[in-house]
């Protein structure tokens, strides 16, 4: 039994893998970064946000160590 047309060539193509034919610049990689460091930061002030906000929604009463975390959120975000 014959395989159907192109089967051949779609398990030569995974097989081989993809690979970027053409390196990236220095320049390229260093835009890259620096996008990836402004949205690593982003993230990080998100998610402080998000701990903050739960923290504030409690309605029971916060434990120390909750109190000393919602205080120094408060002042990283009033610093900044």
């Amino acid at each position: 039994m014959a395989r159907p047309i192109g089967v051949k060539a779609a398990k030569a193509k995974a097989k081989k893998g993809t690979r970027e034919s053409e390196p990236i610049s220095l320049e390229k990689y260093e835009t890259m970064r620096s996008d990836r460091k402004e949205d690593l930061a982003v993230r990080e002030r998100l998610s402080r946000h998000a701990i903050l906000d739960s923290l504030l929604a409690k309605k029971e009463p916060l434990s120390e160590k909750e109190i000393a975390l919602k205080d120094k959120l408060i002042d990283d975000m009033m610093s900044n």
